[in-house]
């Protein structure tokens, strides 16, 4: 049984996973998010769409493109 990753490669991972996708949600939605208010509200629906796409697409395809590094 191989050992997890170390949490500072974890964190990196999953920040090459979330800032793309933040940053393309808000060029794709930003103009409707900017009308949502209050910002709490603004975050939730923005995470919303966020999260899924990075825990269950981008996530794991990074794990398996970088699992030699992850593993070292």
């Amino acid at each position: 049984m191989s050992k997890p990753p170390k949490k500072w490669k974890m964190a990196i991972l999953i920040w090459i996973a979330i800032y793309p996708t933040v940053t393309i949600v808000a060029l794709l939605f930003g103009n409707h998010f900017e009308k949502i208010d209050p910002l709490p509200l603004r975050t939730l629906v923005s995470t919303t769409i966020v999260v899924p796409i990075a825990v269950y697409a981008l996530v794991p395809a990074l794990q398996k493109l970088l699992n030699n590094w992850l593993s070292r």
